[in-house]
């Protein structure tokens, strides 16, 4: 199989980061393979003779999804049938041939999931379509494939990057190749195509492009849904103007400061590592703060040891720069931290405006649970959602792991012994004996 075919949305897999409805669909539904199904819509009394007749197509898309696909509609008769999609997305290539399969048939589609109804002596499968349905990340691009298209207001559009499959846990800390630019860049070139040969406006993936694999996934409002011509049932919006984007990353790097004893040069944004901070080791890391793409800022995570206590103190140092998009806040309000199901907040100590330069800095701190770190730092890739809010803009990142599990270990075993004797830190050479890195 080719490396090419493992690309996916990395939001197809993001779902854990996300709040859910009330309603929580089965897991199971939505990691399988997807799976299609015949079914004519029912109550029968209720639509008569104007019954329509639907596809559900649920679960993951794959390699095979076209060719299974291919295979049921030689089956059954699928004149004038709408296709119902609820999937987290799944593999480039394979959604995009399964669009233009469905577009082949002359298919509808939409965004749902069937509910069977009770046979009461009918011959063919009755159901009803329920907009309690999510289609994210390529699934959006299956959808361009009908003819006809709709998203109920229950239902919901996510986008995301899309991103190397065997890194998307922790994307800032892996190595890319030169074949592993060429293979994203190939496949995000074939989706333009696709979107353009669709009828859609390249909105929809220039909007799924500024959303990078820490963020949580973009929910498309029904202005974008119109814009970017992803529904038919209703009037486009009017595109607007084209507004050159400016870019907070042109010029030099800021110089390294201090935050809180915590040289910040030290910090890595590839791996967490132990950090001096004010002579004891403490497991730190670095994280760009984005919306939607777009950088905003900074922050730093540090865990230490509580002096004769359980759990970790955390501390949450944050710079946040403005733009004439999204000027900056007056102070961040809260700060939380989650892996899986454990959660904590942290205590905002102070987030106060600088102006050399012009940036909102803020520092949070709080004894958070020794399972939370413990889940995050065990075997295997796990991430950490930091969420902050202002009165004016929530951000969501998701945080690897890479580092942590080395290093918690010499963290926490260092945590019971006296204040001298804490964690060995690395120990650099200084002067003419130093090694290069």
């Amino acid at each position: 199989m080719s490396r090419s075919r493992s690309l996916a949305i990395a939001l197809a897999l993001a779902a854990p980061i996300l709040l859910l409805p009330a309603t929580v669909k089965a897991a199971n539904d939505r990691t399988l393979p997807m799976r299609f199904e015949y079914r004519t819509q029912g109550p029968a009394d209720a639509c008569s003779t104007k019954c329509k007749v639907y596809v559900s197509a649920t679960g993951a898309i794959t390699a095979d999804t076209p060719r299974q696909f291919l295979t049921f509609a030689q089956s059954h008769d699928l004149t004038g049938a709408t296709v119902a999609v609820d999937s987290d997305g799944g593999s480039v290539l394979g959604a995009i041939a399964l669009g233009r399969q469905i577009r082949n048939l002359k298919l509808a589609t939409t965004v749902g999931r069937l509910v069977d109804l009770p046979a009461n002596g009918q011959d063919d499968p009755r159901a009803e379509l329920s907009a309690n349905a999510d289609c994210e990340s390529m699934c959006a691009f299956v959808l361009l494939g009908g003819v006809e298209r709709s998203v109920p207001n229950d239902a919901r559009v996510l986008v995301h990057q899309i991103w190397l499959g065997d890194r998307r846990e922790d994307p800032t800390a892996a190595s890319y190749s030169a074949e592993d630019l060429v293979l994203v860049q190939r496949d995000i070139g074939r989706l333009a195509r696709y979107t353009a040969e669709m009828g859609a406006s390249v909105d929809l993936l220039d909007l799924a492009l500024r959303i990078p694999p820490w963020e949580p996934m973009h929910a498309l409002t029904r202005e974008e849904l119109q814009r970017t011509r992803l529904t038919t049932d209703e009037p486009q919006a009017p595109v607007p103007g084209t507004v050159a984007a400016s870019t907070s990353t042109a010029g030099a790097q800021p110089t390294p400061r201090m935050t809180d004893g915590v040289r910040a040069a030290a910090i890595s944004e590839q791996r967490w590592a132990l950090v001096d901070r004010s002579g004891v080791a403490t497991l730190a890391r670095r994280h760009p703060l984005t919306v939607e793409g777009e950088e905003i800022g900074s922050f730093d995570l540090v865990v230490a040891c509580v002096v004769g206590g359980d759990g970790y103190e955390v501390s949450y140092i944050e710079r946040r720069h403005g733009s004439e998009q999204r000027p900056l806040p007056g102070a961040l309000d809260s700060i939380s931290l989650r892996v899986g199901s454990n959660s904590a907040a942290l205590k905002v100590v102070s987030s106060e405006r600088k102006n050399s330069p012009d940036e909102l800095v803020t520092y949070a701190s709080g004894r958070v649970p020794a399972t939370l770190i413990g889940a995050f730092g065990a075997v295997g890739s796990h991430s950490m959602l930091i969420k902050t809010e202002t009165a004016q803009l929530a951000t969501g990142t998701r945080v690897g792991n890479t580092g942590a599990t080395q290093n918690l270990p010499r963290l926490t075993a260092g945590c019971n012994k006296p204040l001298g004797d804490r964690a060995d830190l690395p120990k650099t050479k200084t002067g003419g004996l130093a090694a290069a890195k």
